[in-house]
This record gives C-alpha cells, sequence and structure tokens, in this order.
C-alpha cells in the first residue's frame, strides 16, 4: 500500500481516540521538524518576531518606531516577587490608530465564534463575585488584571509546568496589547478533562472556570494551552485531552482522526473531509485504517487536497497572531460578563516576564527568552466575526455529521464487497 505525500516519511501513530498518519516532510518551506524540544525551530507556534503581526506586514509610507518593553532583571537583583513600577508603555500609537482607524481591518478565522457559544451559560445572568469564588475549590489558580497589571493567587499544585507557561502566555498577550485588556477576574484549572456538568446547573448558574478543553457534556470555558509557550510532548489522546493534534495536523499529510471527546479551542473549526479524514470510533479501527488508506491510494487527488487544507489550517488559522487574538478576544469578552469590579485579592501575587524568567534555567528559560513578546504590535486584534444564528449554527453541525456518516457509508459498503468478492 502506498499514500499520496510531499516527501519524507510516513507512520501511523493509534490511540484509543485519536489515529493518524503522520508524515514528516525533510524540508517544507513554513516548518522545520529539526528537533521535538526547540521551539524556535517550529515558527509556526512561536515566531522568533512577536512584536510584529504576520497577517499585517504591509509596506507603509510612514514608518513607525518599533516600541520595546524590556526585560530587565538587573533592577530586580533578589527581588523576584517584584515587578518593575514602570513596566508598560501608557502612550503609543499603533499603525491602525495612525491612518485613521481605531480597528483591525483582518476577520479572525471562524473558530473564534465559538467564543460566544462557551460563554453563553452567563449571557443573561452575567458573572458575579460569587459565582467567581464558587470555582475556586476546582482551580489551580485565580488571575486578575487590574489597570494593565497581572496578579496570581495559586492554590494547588499542577502538574509539570503547565500553569506556570499558562500565565506565562497571559503576561506575553499583555506585553503584545498593553492597556488593551480591561479589569478581570477569572479562575483556570490546568487539569486534561473539563469537569463543570452542564446537568448539573439547570436550575442555576455554573460556576466560570477557564481550561484548555471542553465536551459536549460540560460548559468549561476553553483557552489555549500551554504548549504553545512550553515544553511540549507529541502523543495520543488517553484518559483526557492531548496537546498533538495540531502538530499532527501541521506534517502536510492527510490526519486520520477519532471523533474525540474532547475539543480545545480550535479544533471545532476542522471539518471532516476538507481538514482530516473520520476514523469510525464505534467500530474495528483498524479496518477503518485499512479502508482510508485505500481510499487514499485510488483519490491521490483528493487525498492531497485534504492534507493541504489541515496544514493550512494550521500554518494560517492557527499562526501565533491568531493565537495571541483568541486569548485576547475570550478574556476581553469574558470581562464584559462582570457585574463587578474586579479587586486584587489579598494572597495574590504581581506577575510579569522578569518574575517568571530572571531566576530560570535551561529548557525552561530557553522557552520563555524564545517566545518573549518584545514590544507592543503595531496594529489591533482581528474583528470578532459576528456569532452564529440559530439555522446557520445547526447548519454546521449537521455538516459536520453528514461528512463523517458519508465516510461511514463507504467504509461499510467496501468492506461488504471485500465479503462478496472472498
Amino acid at each position: 500500500m502506498k499514500w499520496p505525500r510531499p516527501s519524507g516519511w510516513q507512520c501511523i501513530v493509534y490511540g484509543s481516540f485519536i489515529v493518524t498518519l503522520v508524515c514528516i516532510v525533510h524540508s517544507i518551506d513554513e516548518i522545520r521538524f529539526e528537533s521535538l524540544f526547540k521551539l524556535d525551530r517550529i515558527p509556526l507556534f512561536v515566531p522568533k518576531t512577536f512584536h510584529h503581526s504576520t497577517n499585517e506586514s504591509i509596506a507603509r509610507n510612514t514608518p513607525l518606531k518599533t516600541i520595546q518593553i524590556p526585560l530587565n532583571c538587573t533592577s530586580l537583583g533578589n527581588r523576584t516577587r517584584n515587578c518593575p513600577a514602570s513596566y508598560y508603555p501608557k502612550n503609543f500609537f499603533r499603525r491602525d490608530d495612525q491612518e485613521g482607524g481605531s480597528t483591525a481591518t483582518v476577520t479572525c478565522p471562524d473558530y473564534f465564534r465559538w467564543i460566544y457559544e462557551d460563554l453563553r451559560p452567563w449571557r443573561e445572568t452575567g458573572i458575579t463575585a460569587e459565582m467567581v469564588e464558587s470555582a475556586w475549590p476546582l482551580s489551580h489558580f485565580r488571575l486578575v488584571i487590574v489597570d494593565g497589571r497581572a496578579y496570581v493567587d495559586r492554590h494547588r499544585m499542577a502538574r509539570q509546568t503547565s500553569d506556570v507557561f499558562t500565565q506565562w502566555g497571559i503576561l506575553q498577550l499583555l506585553r503584545r496589547y498593553p492597556g488593551k485588556l480591561p479589569d478581570l477576574d477569572l479562575m483556570f484549572s490546568v487539569d486534561d478533562r473539563p469537569i463543570i456538568k452542564s446537568e448539573d446547573y439547570n436550575a442555576t448558574t455554573p460556576p466560570p472556570l477557564f481550561r484548555f478543553c471542553g465536551d459536549d457534556d460540560t460548559v468549561d470555558i476553553v483557552f489555549p494551552d500551554w504548549s504553545f509557550w512550553g515544553w511540549y510532548k507529541i502523543y495520543v489522546e488517553g484518559i483526557g485531552w492531548s496537546v498533538s493534534e495540531k502538530y499532527i495536523l501541521a506534517c502536510n499529510s492527510v490526519a486520520l482522526l477519532v471523533k474525540s471527546r474532547y475539543y480545545d479551542f480550535f479544533s471545532r473549526g476542522l471539518m471532516p473531509m476538507h481538514h482530516y479524514w473520520p476514523i469510525n470510533d464505534q467500530g474495528d479501527k483498524c479496518r477503518s485504517i485499512k479502508f482510508a488508506v485505500e481510499w487514499g491510494n485510488s483519490h491521490e487527488q483528493e487525498a492531497q487536497d485534504i492534507a493541504k487544507a489541515g496544514s493550512n489550517f494550521i500554518r494560517e488559522d492557527l499562526k501565533m497572531d491568531h493565537v495571541y487574538d483568541y486569548m485576547f478576544h475570550v478574556l476581553n469578552e469574558y470581562a464584559k460578563l462582570l457585574r463587578y469590579k474586579p479587586t486584587i485579592p489579598p494572597r495574590a501575587l504581581e506577575i510579569c516576564s522578569e518574575t517568571y524568567s530572571c531566576t530560570r534555567v535551561g529548557a525552561h528559560k530557553m522557552f520563555m527568552m524564545e517566545s518573549l513578546v518584545k514590544g507592543p504590535t503595531d496594529v489591533s486584534p482581528c474583528n470578532m466575526p459576528p456569532r452564529h444564528d440559530a439555522l446557520a449554527f445547526l447548519a454546521l453541525l449537521e455538516r459536520k455529521v453528514n461528512a463523517v456518516s458519508r465516510v461511514q457509508s463507504w467504509e461499510k459498503k467496501y468492506w461488504e464487497n471485500q465479503t462478496k468478492n472472498n
């Protein structure tokens, strides 16, 4: 058997929930997988220059001076818990401000619409301080932003450094868009499985809790995961959500994905048979994989189109510009729902890039220095698309279901013919 491929070698990664055919190509202009542990070798996720927006890098008649926010470890000395008193620039001009506009001309990718759905449980009631406090026992840390500065109250140990790099990512967002985020107060869990079950809150409003994933039975608020800034691993989904899907799709070959129970912030924007090939999650997965390979061998152009669409989704819709913009918009929309003015908790400590990076060593230090946002971007965040109307939303879900059903029908007919011929 063979599978159409641009170059390189192939392998099949199989797990209980996610199965993929991965082709690691040796030469792709945009992506070089030379090391699994050097994020600077994957500019797709951690571009070396963060302060300049790639989707807005158009030559202008009037050049603007680049503003940088210095990382001053010397002034802190051993006082690593204290952030510089004067940190973020208060007044500066963005490119779009100078040209008479205050909003970006680029519309955010379509998966940003899911922000509205994730916040829907609180659309009518808003979010009170009591609701936020009720999520405290379920969280790992509390994040408060007041006047553009971040404060964290940690109360549970997290696995590895997922909490540290999540907070680091938020600090880079504040450096990218200083003064743009409103005051907010939230609870965050870094566990792999969502736990706020919607059925438990039919008569009451659920506690708002941020985490990296969700599923159809829960209402946890989905946020970009820590692996965009920190140490990552490529693995398959087991008992919980996995960070690996974005790396699999980026490899420029057809991804074979079993329907996953869990979704992250971007995966709901993926369409079966356009971005990936859906593997039957109910029957014999090995037979389903065999059929997928046979179909690909006899439909080479269609298979290549799927591979290209999946890879382009990662390159374009999931580049770091959009990761930061998703963070900005989900936090901004969340803050709009708050029915109280956030204040700094008594036990909270102020955090900044200095307090997190200056005393780090080894790989953690390297990842932080490579993902450090040098200064404010010269454009505003992308424009949020409008929320789906009810009919359009149902049509989108139906399209996904029909695509999977069509593949299952092809597979069933294929094996029936195999049985007859044998």
